[in-house]
């Protein structure tokens, strides 16, 4: 069985799922402001819907210029930023 193949919100680049780190938008109830913080999700379990990104700080500079995270995630207002 083959793996699946997920595109990089960084670079744009197709690569085996497990080439990729994949991250989801979870809410933020301890913060003040609400906003959902993106988490590096290890397992691939956590719900919802999840973005893909290369193990490259060149990938996750690309993605965060580019407000790739929220188009990614369908996240309509501001993200935590803790990832990077």
């Amino acid at each position: 069985m083959s793996e699946p193949v997920r595109t990089c919100i960084g670079c744009r680049r197709r690569a085996p799922a497990g080439e990729l780190i994949r991250v989801v938008a979870v809410p933020a109830e301890a913060q003040s402001d609400g906003a959902p913080q993106v988490v590096v999700d290890a397992r691939r379990r956590l719900p919802g819907r999840g973005a893909w990104l290369h193990k490259d700080d060149r990938c996750l500079e690309s993605a965060r210029k580019k407000n790739a995270f929220r188009r990614a995630l369908r996240v309509s207002g501001p993200l935590e930023e803790s990832l990077w």
